[in-house]
């Protein structure tokens, strides 16, 4: 065989190999997330709208991946104080769980409308009329109702690498709720390392709205393990008790000389099991609505840190900033249901804490509190900020 035959060949062959390697990359599909997450066991079709996972990124190689089905934070990447990277909330791996609110009911990580905590029998005024939502937590309303926001699919656009465009439109009855609303959450990954939250609605006919994130940090990097280890910060002087039914009174009382006391940093376990304070134990932890210092004569000021948690572990930091008047505190006290969530883990008690911005719980039957009532013409804006960092 002669020099040129044997150089056809060649070029024949490498051209062999280049086809089959495009190919075998196509037949792999989406990359893995630095999370272990796979893009395609999110993608489905759910009342008739496409589902996706996207994934934010930044500079400095920090991750988060959202899913627009209930607009869910899946898992957030953050370097520790080795430089490793770290999921540090819980969530499951696929679809299929998320959606399943029978087998595996969660609110893990979603974007929670129209309104997010209790309202008291379910039941507000708004001008003349009164309306009756559902009754599906201990016969209040919870986050919206039987098929709130978090059970919906957004609207997705990713305009960049680092931000995250839902959107969704409520209509006028909503779980009972009056007004068709139009909803625009908005997520970034920052160069800073933070996930900004941005939410903005408009209505139609007068209503009430509250809207938050419910994601569930353990910043140990450890699920499979209690994490009350963390110490958590709360910038507030007050706080709303709530009755056996996890509903406020009306109440606003002082944290000084009670284990709701988190003006200085401490471990959550120094009290999360305290079962002489009756609000720890009928709740078997910490569900709590705190009224944060960082809101003054009707403004939230979000350059100030609201609340902190931190892992001695890890050296993980997480400051939370809002424009909104009060923030959830949940120490996961529900957890412990035996479901196998992300990596096969069975998340126990106590594995996690939710921070949620948020006007008070009952708000609109609370008449002296913030108030949670939008108009035809305003535009309702809360800002939520989870930065992250090495301390």
């Amino acid at each position: 065989m002669n020099n040129k035959m044997k150089h056809l060949f060649w070029v024949i062959g490498m051209a062999a190999i280049v086809v089959f390697s495009a190919c075998s990359s196509e037949k792999k599909g989406p990359k893995i997330t630095e999370s272990g997450l796979d893009p395609l066991a999110f993608d489905s079709i759910v009342n008739n709208k496409e589902v996706k996972l996207y994934t934010l990124t930044n500079a400095k190689g920090m991750e988060v991946c959202i899913t627009n089905f209930g607009g869910r934070v899946v898992s957030i990447m953050v370097p520790d104080k080795d430089g490793n990277l770290t999921d540090v909330v819980l969530g499951y791996d696929n679809l299929k769980q998320y959606t399943d609110s029978v087998n595996s009911p969660s609110d893990f990580g979603s974007t929670v409308g129209r309104y997010a905590n209790r309202i008291k029998d379910g039941k507000i005024t708004v001008g003349d009329s009164t309306y009756q939502l559902p009754r599906n937590n201990f016969g209040h309303c919870l986050h919206g109702g039987t098929s709130g926001w978090m059970y919906q699919v957004y609207d997705a656009e990713q305009p960049n690498d680092s931000t995250l465009v839902l959107k969704l439109t409520s209509p006028d009855g909503d779980n009972g709720f009056p007004g068709k609303v139009d909803v625009t959450a908005t997520y970034s990954l920052t160069a800073d390392n933070a996930l900004d939250c941005k939410y903005e609605a408009v209505t139609d006919k007068e209503t009430v709205i509250n809207m938050t994130n419910h994601s569930y940090f353990n910043l140990n990097g450890d699920p499979m393990n209690e994490g009350m280890d963390m110490e958590l910060y709360i910038n507030a002087d007050n706080w709303t008790p709530a009755d056996a039914t996890y509903m406020t009174t009306g109440e606003i009382k002082s944290v000084e000389g009670t284990p709701m006391d988190f003006r200085t940093a401490h471990a959550i376990n120094e009290h999360v099991n305290d079962s002489t304070f009756d609000q720890i134990k009928n709740a078997t932890g910490y569900d709590h609505n705190w009224c944060l210092n960082t809101y003054k004569d009707g403004k939230g000021d979000d350059t100030q840190v609201a609340v902190s948690l931190y892992s001695p572990r890890t050296g993980i930091l997480l400051e939370v900033y809002t424009n909104e008047p009060g923030m959830q505190v949940y120490t996961g006290n529900f957890q412990g249901t035996g479901i196998s969530c992300k990596n096969g883990i069975q998340y126990p008690k106590h594995v996690s804490v939710c921070l949620e911005s948020q006007k008070y719980p009952d708000s609109p039957n609370k008449k002296d509190w913030p108030s949670p009532y939008l108009k035809p013409g305003e535009k309702y804006y809360s800002h939520l900020v989870y930065k992250f960092s090495v301390k």
